[in-house]
């Protein structure tokens, strides 16, 4: 890990645990929801981009490898296969382009991009208006920011999730969104290695067990979500994440 003193590593730490909650138990947000925090801590994105990345492959894939074990036929699984086709179809150039903007871009105004699109994504909570798409070309437009977004920084989770709810159901959502962050994510690794970027094993694996306990806390919690109005939960996230955004453009403009 980085020089940091110990109370920054157990915050660290703490955010971690958060991420493995969101994550499963949202299925998103593992990102979202906690790279504004880490950013306050240590404000390099490809620090911590590839420790996140690196999470999502093991818990995402252990997650659908665990729904899918002992279903069987065709319509038993959880993962809608058409929907990932369609995205991916529709994602995968724009996500090159996101990842190569990421290691091209200078360290501040990639953390002003990101801080401005959680500011952006957490006033949505804030209003409860989420994202919706109506159309196949708002479909096509959400899913090409959306890839570009993730490319530089896996927060382009809203602007997928306004397209999915229109094609998959809710006892597919998770899954079929695991899958979908499972891909792109192996996309982004495998460009960070290319492009010689260190991604972080040694500081995923210690950071691991944290987010294993946050994984637990939501797979739990998961089915609890879907079925009780979280507008609540929502707007107090948006006015932290909002808070947390404006806090670190500060930061970054002094």
């Amino acid at each position: 890990m980085i020089d940091l003193a110990w109370y920054q590593l157990a915050l660290i730490a703490l955010i971690f645990i958060w991420s493995g909650f969101v994550r499963s138990g949202l299925g998103f947000g593992g990102a979202l929801f906690t790279l504004p925090f880490l950013l306050l801590i240590h404000n390099d994105p490809v620090f911590f981009l590839p420790i996140i990345s690196l999470h999502l492959l093991f818990f995402a894939g252990l997650t659908v490898i665990q729904s899918e074990r002992g279903k069987k036929g065709p319509n038993s699984t959880s993962v809608n296969w058409s929907f990932v086709r369609y995205a991916l179809l529709i994602m995968i150039i724009p996500k090159l382009a996101g990842v190569i903007g990421l290691l091209m871009l200078p360290t501040d105004l990639m953390n002003i991009i990101i801080f401005s699109l959680i500011a952006g994504y957490s006033l949505t909570y804030i209003l409860n208006r989420p994202m919706q798409s109506g159309s196949r070309a708002l479909d096509i437009l959400f899913l090409v920011t959306a890839a570009y977004i993730s490319g530089t920084s896996l927060i382009g989770g809203p602007l997928v999730i306004a397209v999915a709810l229109r094609h998959i159901r809710p006892h597919e959502f998770r899954n079929t969104l695991f899958v979908v962050w499972w891909i792109l994510v192996s996309i982004k690794l495998v460009a960070f290695v290319l492009a010689d970027v260190d991604i972080q094993l040694t500081n995923a694996l210690w950071l691991l067990p944290f987010a294993a306990i946050g994984h637990l806390i939501g797979h739990r919690f998961h089915q609890r979500l879907l079925e009780r109005d979280s507008s609540s939960f929502y707007q107090i996230l948006g006015w932290i994440l909002l808070g947390t955004s404006i806090v670190g453009i500060t930061q970054v403009l002094l």
